[in-house]
């Protein structure tokens, strides 16, 4: 059989190991012997990791990703951080923009948890050394191919957008987007791993066994419902692969209710007895699923052939998705915590002043709030990233319970079931959801950092437990996030420096097998710090000088901190309790806020104010003696008094312009926004005003069609109503005329006059009216049924009609019913 010889997938290398693991009692005294010999001491950057818990971080992030093999690429990629450069940085934060356009595009319908990376991977090794493909893999191999197809059409429907998220996605899809997919390979996959096959042969047989197993149940439940007198049956049951009855209390001197086989016999168990009529069907079956068997191996032997010859082609569509799901992992970690894409530059030193360079950033952000000063640090409500995904997680849990509790007493009442523990579940379900209130009131508190580009080390004070160390963890895994490739949990604008090594010394390292105190343990590590830091990384000191005499400890911190001032680290952040570092020039100065009023940390930080004592204070509060308190006071003298005044009033001053710039910026929003609504109903206004003139010439102009209709009609109805009288009258005229002319005959000198007149006025008329051709306009007509003259205004020969006008009337007549009178000369 001819093998294809193809790389298979490279080793994922695994996370470090993790610490403190329970160990069983017999090992403890090994475990003490290995650990007095030498061992090599863990270099201070892969310490820091350990310290800032980035461990825990990669755990998290890798979660997102859908896959195995997904999440081991994350962790090892996310653990390989101290060896990316700026370039790979700034590679890996482009690539997890545009993942996160491509998600937003997709509707967070990228979902790599439907494939099965191991069983691919162990098709492709398998028939890469010669064996016949598992039904598991082919299925496998098939969903792989049929997700990259979808993913083809997602990004491109994505690209469609704009040209932006197309030169974005490219070349974080590139290898997705060429992969041909074979589409005949897939389809012959489906149909021999699906029942419905399209073998002829394969579907035969699947189907004869159906036929089989379903005659054989019809008998065993025959037999079954017959046997419902004998206590003895219990159940139909399966015995390599042959189906049979379980029968109790059948001993030796005990016969079976079935003429059968006994296939197994036990005294408490029961024995599983084959009927006979069951035996030529159980044969049958048996035959029938071997033939099966037979043709779904030579099924997937050709397969095999099939998907050899695409092995190549199926390997490199692993390796794409395994690479996409890691990167997509990171920009699903970076949504579900609200991140922000930072901006990150790397600082360079040239002539002793710090000069950023971007490498072309395209961060989303706007950078309005950095223009108003040079920040080396921008972080605005940073938080914590493991606390707030415990908050959150923890939250997320408690929101479960309430649905849980709410939909048991739904359930309990739709069944009506117990009403006293329904009322304890009810009672359960309002503390839940009080819990739920308080979770979310008590949300974890953002920390701002702004460091000037100016400052080299920033000494934060503060009481303990008032989140300094906190603060620390907060930069140190900022700064780690960034470089691989993270978003930065913080608000917008973020601006952060790209740090070759982050360096912490952080805790109590006390070490009773090397002799050494905490003091010692700090000392160490700090100089092998100093050993190593360059001038592109950051240093985190928790409680510097810590451990030993306060004096000399604060001569000791001091020195370290001028030390990495002058020419160690590009940044350095340490936290102490020390009154001299407080003052020092060279250092920029912070504290944590602390509410004397309730004797709590706030945990937010106050920008230029040195830490002060409130121990004395704190001790007044709780009800210490008057007199140790005025000693304590006595003792700390004076000078210390003052410094601590001042300090006080200059925390004050911070505190009353930190409300009244909040105020302000309150306002301000508000002032916008009424801005925005006067405009908005200014718009309004004006929008309102122009269609209400439109609808009053609308309504004008309805009402003047309106009026001159009633106009026309009531000056027709005037018309039509004088001729009618007129008639009228002239018809009685004329009737009122023939009596009088019986009665007072003229005299015949008068009849001849008004005869001769009569003649001449039919003489005239004949002459004159004696053309009744068609007329034109301006002919004068005569108008029978009007008995009056009239001027020929227009024509319309196609309807046989004249339009004349006699005196302030118009009217439409035929041919017929004028008489021309007078033809204008032409």
């Amino acid at each position: 059989m001819l093998r294809l010889s193809t790389t298979t997938l490279s080793p994922l290398v695994s996370h470090p190991p993790l610490s403190g693991l329970h160990l069983r009692p017999r090992c403890r005294r090994l475990v003490l012997r290995l650990r007095a010999l030498p061992a090599p001491e863990a270099s201070p950057s892969a310490r820091s990791l350990r310290l800032l818990e980035w461990g825990k971080v990669c755990d998290a992030v890798a979660s997102f990703a859908g896959t195995a093999h997904g999440r081991e690429a994350t962790k090892t990629q996310l653990w390989e951080v101290e060896d990316v450069s700026y370039e790979q940085s700034r590679r890996l934060l482009e690539e997890t923009g545009a993942a996160v356009r491509l998600i937003d595009s997709a509707g967070g319908g990228i979902d790599f948890s439907g494939l099965d990376t191991v069983m691919v991977e162990s098709a492709i090794h398998g028939v890469s050394g010669g064996a016949v493909i598992k039904g598991q893999e082919a299925m496998a191999v098939v969903s792989l191919m049929l997700f990259v197809e979808s993913l083809q059409v997602t990004i491109k429907a994505a690209m469609k957008q704009d040209e932006d998220s197309h030169e974005r996605l490219m070349s974080l899809t590139e290898t997705i987007l060429d992969a041909d997919i074979n589409k005949s390979l897939a389809k012959s996959i489906q149909d021999v791993i699906d029942d419905d096959g399209s073998s002829p042969e394969l579907r035969r047989y699947r189907e004869q066994v159906q036929v089989l197993e379903s005659r054989l149940y019809q008998l065993m439940d025959k037999l079954v419902r017959n046997a419902d007198n004998d206590a003895s049956v219990s159940e139909v049951c399966i015995v390599n692969g042959r189906c049979c009855i379980k029968v109790t209390g059948v001993t030796g001197d005990k016969s079976s209710p079935f003429d059968g086989l006994l296939l197994s016999s036990g005294t408490d168990a029961g024995s599983m007895v084959e009927p006979i009529v069951a035996v030529p069907l159980n044969d049958e079956l048996q035959q029938a699923r071997a033939l099966v068997a037979k043709a779904e191996l030579d099924a997937l032997s050709k397969l095999t052939d099939k998907i050899l010859l695409e092995l190549d082609n199926i390997q490199i569509l692993l390796q794409a998705t395994v690479e996409l799901d890691k990167v997509a992992a990171r920009a699903k970690y970076s949504i579900a915590y609200d991140g922000t894409y930072p901006d990150l530059y790397l600082p360079n030193l040239v002539n002793g002043t710090v000069s950023t360079a971007t490498g072309g950033s395209i961060s989303t952000t706007s950078s309005a709030h950095l223009s108003k000063k040079a920040w080396k640090l921008c972080m605005p409500n940073a938080y914590h990233p493991l606390l707030l995904q415990q908050h959150q997680e923890n939250l997320h849990r408690a929101k479960k319970d309430v649905a849980s509790a709410t939909a048991e007493i739904r359930r309990r009442r739709i069944y009506g079931q117990d009403n006293v523990e329904e009322d304890q579940l009810a009672s359960d379900l309002d503390l839940m959801k009080i819990r739920v209130s308080q979770m979310e009131k008590d949300h974890p508190v953002p920390v701002d950092f702004f460091i000037a580009e100016e400052t080299t080390v920033l000494v934060i004070t503060g009481p303990n437990t008032g989140g300094k160390t906190i603060s620390l963890k907060t930069v140190g895994l900022a700064s780690l996030m960034a470089k691989i490739g993270l978003y930065i949990l913080a608000s917008e604008p973020v601006k952060i420096p790209w740090f070759n090594a982050v360096y912490a010394d952080i805790g109590d390292e006390q070490s009773l097998t090397q002799s050494l105190s905490t003091f010692s343990g700090h000392l160490k590590q700090i100089g092998a710090i100093r050993t190593q830091s360059t001038s592109q990384s950051l240093v985190l000191l928790d409680e510097v000088g810590a451990g030993t005499n306060p004096l000399e400890g604060a001569a000791l911190g001091m020195s370290l901190l001028e030390s990495f001032a002058e020419d160690g680290s590009f940044l350095t952040l340490a936290t102490t309790h020390h009154g001299e570092l407080k003052t020092n020039d060279l250092f920029e100065n912070a504290c944590m806020e602390f509410d004397e009023d309730n004797l709590k940390p706030t945990f937010r930080i106050l920008w230029g104010i040195p830490g002060r004592s409130n121990a004395i204070n704190i001790a007044e509060r709780l009800g210490l003696p008057s007199d140790i308190i005025e000693s304590s006071r006595q003792l700390l003298g004076t000078a210390g008094a003052e410094i601590n005044a001042l300090i006080m009033d200059m925390e004050n001053f911070k505190q009353q312009y930190q409300h009244h710039l909040q105020e302000a910026q309150y306002y301000l929003v508000q002032s916008k926004e009424l801005h925005n609504n006067l405009e908005v109903a200014q718009k309004n206004i004006i929008d309102h005003t122009s269609a209400q003139r439109k609808r009053k010439a609308r309504v004008i102009s309805e009402y003047a069609v309106m009026a001159r209709s009633i106009i026309r009609k009531k000056f027709q109805q005037f018309r039509e109503s004088a001729i009618a009288k007129r008639v009228l009258k002239e018809e009685k005229a004329v009737q009122n005329d023939k009596p009088e002319r019986l009665k007072d005959p003229e005299p015949t000198s008068t009849l001849a006059v008004k005869k001769a007149q009569n003649t001449n006025i039919s003489m005239a008329t004949t002459t004159e009216g004696e053309d009744n051709g068609i007329p034109e306009v301006g002919d004068l007509v005569y108008v029978p049924k009007l008995k009056n003259e009239a001027t020929v205004v227009k024509i319309d020969s196609s309807k046989n009609e004249v339009q004349v006008q006699a005196g302030i009337m118009k009217l439409k007549l035929k041919f017929k019913d004028v008489k021309i009178q007078k033809r204008i000369s032409r």
